[in-house]
C-alpha cells in the first residue's frame, strides 16, 4: 500500500480565480495543468483519475501553453474528456486518443415557428414519427444504403453531398462549423471496414448518450444573440441533435491507435497509458491519420444533416409544415482535431487543437465564424442530461487566450454507465420523467436507465463556471419535451 501510495502523483491544486485551478508542473509535465471548475465540480472532477490524465497529457512533448481541463470533466481513455491540447504542426505530434473514438461527435440546433403550447399535445405522436424517420439504437441501419463510391464523396464532401442530392439547404452548411466539411479528408485513408460499418448509418442516432431532442425556450439571457440566432421567444420550439459518426469514426480511432503503437513501439511503451499514444506531426502516418479523422468528421456532418431532413419530414408529417420553417440555427463538433492559429510567446504559431470533449468557442471577429454570427460569437451548443436543461452559448474574445477558444461539451458523467444501470432502471426513469411532462422513446430500456440525469454533473453550474470564467457566455437556456434515445 505504501508503494502505491508513493507511485501515485500528489496533487497540488492552486486556485487562480474562483473558477480557474492549476496544477503546477512537476516530475515530467512540460506545462500546467489548467482546470476550469467551480468548487462544487472540482470535488466531482477528483473523484476519478482525470487528474492524473490532465498531468500525464502534460508531459507529452511539444505541448503549448497548460493541458487544460473543461468544467464537465470526466475520466476518459487516455485523456480526459473534457481535455483540450495543442501542438505545433511544425515539429510537434498528433495523437488519436486524444481526438476521441466518436470523431465529430456534436450538437446541432434548429429553431421552429411554433410553441410549446402548439407541440405539446402532439408530442407522443411527434415522438413516434422522428423515431420513424430517425433510426435509432445500436447497429440500427439507416434507410439510404450507399455504395462505396458514394460513400467516398461523402467522406471527401461532407454535408456539400446533403445539398447535392436534395436533402439539405445550402444554408444549412452556412451556420455548421467549416461548413460541414474538413477539405484535407483522404477517404483512401478510412479502411474497408471502417467503411462497412458506415455505409449503411447514414442519417442514424447511435445509443449511448446521444439524443433528439424537442425542446422549449426556458430563458432567453442575452436577447440580440438569441434574436441573431432566430429564437424570439420564450415557449418557443427548438430541436436538439447530439451524435457523430457512428461505426465508421470509432473504427477511424481504433484502426489509427493500433497503426500508431505497431509504428512506434518505444513511444508506446513510454506513456503511462496506451491510448496516449501520438506520432510525430511531420511523419506519414499523422497524416494520414489527420486525412481519416478529417474524412470521419465529415461523415459526422453528413449524419447530422440526414437527420435533420428526417426531423424535417416529421414536422411536415404532424403539423403540416415546410422544410424551410425548420431553420438550422448552429452545429459545432466537440471530438475533433483542428489545424488552428493562435499567438505563442509573441508569435503566431499553426497549432493541431485537440479537442476531446470540448467545444470550440470562437469569440467575435473571427474569421472563420460564418458572416452571420461574426459580430456576437460563434454559437457554443451544450446538451444537458436527459430530462436536464440544455443550453445555447456564444465566444468570447477571452476564450481565445484562456483555453485555446474552447469550452465544456455537455454536463460530465458523475458515474459509468454499469454503475447508472445498477442504481437506476428504463421504466422508473422513464415514469420519473413523464412525471414532470418529459417523454421519452427509447430504442432499448437500457439506453434510459445507463443515460439517467442522476448519472451526470450539473449542467447549470457547468455552463455558469464557463460562463464566469470568460470562456462562453449564455444566451438561451432549453428545457426538454420530448427525447427520442438510441
Amino acid at each position: 500500500m505504501d508503494e502505491q501510495q508513493k507511485e501515485k502523483p500528489k496533487i497540488q491544486l492552486k486556485k487562480i480565480s474562483d473558477n480557474e485551478w492549476e496544477i503546477p508542473k512537476q516530475g515530467k509535465m512540460n506545462v500546467p495543468v489548467r482546470i476550469f471548475a467551480s468548487e462544487k465540480l472540482l470535488k466531482l472532477i477528483e473523484n476519478d483519475k482525470s487528474f492524473e490524465q490532465g498531468m500525464n497529457v502534460a508531459c507529452l512533448p511539444n505541448i503549448q501553453k497548460f493541458s487544460y481541463m473543461m468544467p464537465d470533466a470526466h475520466q476518459g481513455y487516455g485523456m480526459s474528456v473534457g481535455g483540450v491540447a495543442a501542438f505545433p504542426v511544425e515539429g510537434g505530434i498528433i495523437s488519436p486518443g486524444m481526438t476521441g473514438f466518436d470523431i465529430n461527435c456534436g450538437v446541432r440546433l434548429l429553431a421552429t415557428p411554433l410553441t410549446k403550447e402548439q407541440v405539446e399535445p402532439k408530442i407522443k405522436q411527434l415522438l413516434d414519427e422522428l423515431f420513424k424517420n430517425v433510426p435509432s439504437g445500436v447497429g440500427r441501419d439507416s434507410q439510404i444504403h450507399l455504395k462505396r463510391e458514394e460513400l467516398d464523396r461523402v467522406l471527401k464532401s461532407g454535408a456539400n453531398w446533403a445539398v447535392e442530392n436534395n436533402y439539405a439547404f445550402p444554408e444549412d452548411l452556412d451556420v455548421t462549423e467549416s461548413n460541414g466539411c474538413l477539405e484535407l479528408a483522404d477517404p483512401t485513408c478510412v479502411s474497408n471496414n471502417a467503411k462497412d460499418r458506415g455505409k449503411n448509418q447514414l442519417g442514424t442516432l447511435g445509443a449511448g448518450n446521444h439524443f433528439l431532442e424537442v425542446q422549449y425556450v426556458e430563458e432567453i439571457y442575452d436577447k440580440k444573440a438569441a434574436e441573431a440566432m432566430g429564437i424570439t421567444e420564450k415557449r418557443q420550439i427548438c430541436v436538439m441533435i447530439h451524435c457523430g459518426s457512428r461505426g465508421l469514426g470509432h473504427q477511424v480511432c481504433s484502426d489509427y491507435l493500433r497503426k500508431f503503437e505497431d509504428a512506434f513501439p518505444e513511444i508506446a511503451n513510454s506513456l503511462p497509458e496506451r491510448d496516449l499514444i501520438y506520432a510525430p506531426a511531420d511523419t506519414k502516418l499523422a497524416k494520414e491519420y489527420f486525412g481519416a479523422m478529417s474524412a470521419a468528421a465529415n461523415f459526422a456532418w453528413t449524419n447530422r444533416q440526414m437527420i435533420v431532413h428526417g426531423i424535417r419530414r416529421a414536422f411536415k408529417t404532424i403539423f403540416n409544415m415546410k422544410p424551410q420553417e425548420i431553420r438550422q440555427v448552429y452545429d459545432v463538433a466537440h471530438n475533433i482535431c483542428k489545424k488552428e492559429k493562435y499567438n505563442i510567446d509573441g508569435k503566431e504559431k499553426e497549432l493541431y487543437i485537440h479537442r476531446k470533449g470540448a467545444t470550440r468557442a470562437f469569440g467575435p471577429n473571427n474569421p472563420e465564424i460564418c458572416e452571420k454570427y461574426r459580430d456576437i460569437g460563434q454559437p457554443i451548443l451544450i446538451p444537458g442530461s436527459m430530462g436536464t436543461a440544455s443550453f445555447v452559448l456564444i465566444g468570447t474574445k477571452t476564450s481565445k487566450e484562456k483555453s485555446f477558444a474552447s469550452t465544456a461539451h455537455g454536463a460530465g458523467r458523475v458515474m459509468s454507465r454499469h454503475e447508472a444501470n445498477k442504481r437506476y432502471t428504463g421504466e422508473g426513469t422513464k415514469k420519473e420523467l413523464e412525471a414532470q411532462h418529459i417523454y421519452v422513446k427509447a430504442a432499448s430500456w437500457k439506453g434510459i436507465s445507463e443515460e439517467a440525469p442522476g448519472a451526470y454533473k450539473d449542467v447549470d453550474e457547468v455552463v455558469q463556471v464557463s460562463h464566469d470564467a470568460g470562456i462562453g457566455n449564455l444566451v438561451v437556456k432549453l428545457k426538454p419535451l420530448g427525447v427520442v434515445k438510441g
